[in-house]
């Protein structure tokens, strides 16, 4: 476990969950970010689909869930609906991208 607090009231608990709950939002949106730009440096959409990334990314988090006490299905389902929103998004930037 990373250095999680240690609370004092259920108040205190909800307040330091709000705050995580806002840098896990934070964090996605990084990512999204960086994935528009990915869109650019590639050649097609098969290529923006990239199964074996998605399969690599999957398998990825996890290993990195079960290092880290949480449950790998639970983080690889976060994931998966995570990406399947991203590659939709890579995809507009990627066709947007094609036509200029």
């Amino acid at each position: 476990m990373s250095n999680i607090k240690k609370c004092n009231s259920l108040e205190e608990v909800r307040q330091e969950i709000d705050m995580l709950d806002d840098k896990i939002v934070e964090l996605i949106s990084d990512r999204s970010h960086l994935i528009r730009q990915a869109a650019a440096f590639k050649n097609s959409v098969d290529e923006v689909k990239a199964e074996d990334r998605i399969e690599y990314i999957l398998q990825k988090v996890r290993h990195a869930a079960i290092k880290a006490d949480v449950s790998p299905n639970m983080v690889s389902e976060l994931f998966q609906i995570m990406i399947d929103e991203m590659v939709e998004t890579e995809i507009s930037e990627f066709r947007n991208s094609e036509i200029f």
